[in-house]
């Protein structure tokens, strides 16, 4: 049962179900639009996760890479530490099939079909539209802004504000955002010093190259904690239980399979690790449940995008994938996530 509130959320939350009502551990949030906020009512799971512990050996940042073929990690000839300086040029090996990656000047490709000569793989209509020049270019100067008038998104620097505080377990460590588009939010985290590493991530090399281009263009940026890897969201090039949160702006939506992509999230996570993620939810259009489902399996013949119709199916998701505390807060079809791997 969801709760409707004012400008802002209720440190006293209850969310309510056949076996009673559980109050939220949540602490206060404010924000200057009105919000609807639910937290998991198993009494069991904690909505906000405990600090993650002996994040020092995150700084190991050069052991996260792995072989998006085994999983493997990936040994490289570069100087100790990933940064955007010192990664261009250089080569990376899987110390197990021995397959390597080339990093250009702009980002490592760590694509399954990275160093292809001849083959070439269809990819569904609609992550063929954001490798384009064009929409690259178009998606940070208009159209990712867009989604505030009619998608009920907050705008980057709010929404940015309410992602750190679901991501506090996480502060010192290493973060994957994920499916980032230009890097809108992987500058943020980047210049928030909040981070050890940041990995700005998108199977998009135009969309990774748009965020080379708005880096150079920033004067002081700290190019130290960031690099710009090319990877399929359904098979990330970390090593099991090597980060410490993924984040994933207005993207969840977009990818071809939800499930296959949060089986992978909950893979690279470390125990007490953190997914935060942003979509739209369609039970704020007034029609019955069971003609929204009919709605998107006759849309997703056509599309690879998938809207979800409840904030229960974005649970059920996390769930299955092995996260736990689910919680969000709503605005209109807008809403923001969080989960956690188990320790």
């Amino acid at each position: 049962m969801a709760i409707v509130i004012g400008s802002r959320v209720n440190p006293t939350v209850f969310c309510g179900r056949k076996m009673g009502f559980l109050k939220s551990t949540r602490p206060t949030v404010r924000y200057s639009f009105p919000a609807i906020i639910r937290a998991t009512s198993t009494a069991t799971v904690k909505t906000i996760p405990d600090p993650i512990l002996n994040v020092e050996d995150t700084r190991t940042s050069k052991n996260i890479l792995a072989c998006s073929i085994c999983y493997d990690p990936l040994m490289w000839n570069g100087e100790p530490g990933l940064t955007m300086t010192s990664t261009p040029g250089s080569t990376f090996q899987c110390s197990t099939c021995k397959k390597s990656f080339v990093a250009n000047e702009t980002f490592i490709d760590l694509t399954a079909a990275s160093g292809a000569k001849e083959y070439r793989e269809s990819v569904p209509l609609s992550s063929e539209l954001f490798r384009t020049p064009l929409v690259s270019f178009l998606y940070e100067r208009g159209w990712r802004q867009s989604f505030s008038a009619w998608g009920g998104f907050p705008g980057p620097e709010k929404e940015f504000e309410m992602a750190k505080d679901y991501l506090k377990p996480s502060f010192g460590g290493n973060i994957v955002d994920a499916s980032c588009g230009s890097g809108m939010f992987s500058r943020l985290f980047a210049k928030s010093g909040l981070f050890f590493l940041v990995v700005a991530l998108d199977f998009s090399e135009n969309m990774l190259r748009q965020c080379h281009e708005f880096i150079n263009r920033e004067e002081g940026f700290p190019k130290e904690n960031l690099i710009l890897v090319r990877a399929d969201i359904a098979r990330l090039p970390f090593v099991s239980s090597s980060i410490d949160a993924v984040h994933a702006g207005a993207a969840v939506h977009c990818w071809p399979s939800p499930s296959a992509a949060v089986a992978e999230i909950s893979r690279v996570l470390r125990p007490g690790g953190v997914f935060v993620g942003t979509t739209y939810i369609s039970d704020s259009i007034n029609v019955a449940i069971p003609v929204i489902r009919i709605v998107r399996q006759y849309i997703g013949q056509f599309s690879s995008n998938h809207f979800f119709v409840s904030e229960r199916e974005l649970e059920d998701l996390c769930t299955i994938c092995g996260l736990v505390g689910f919680t969000c807060v709503r605005n209109g079809p807008f809403i923001m996530f969080s989960a956690t791997k188990p320790r």
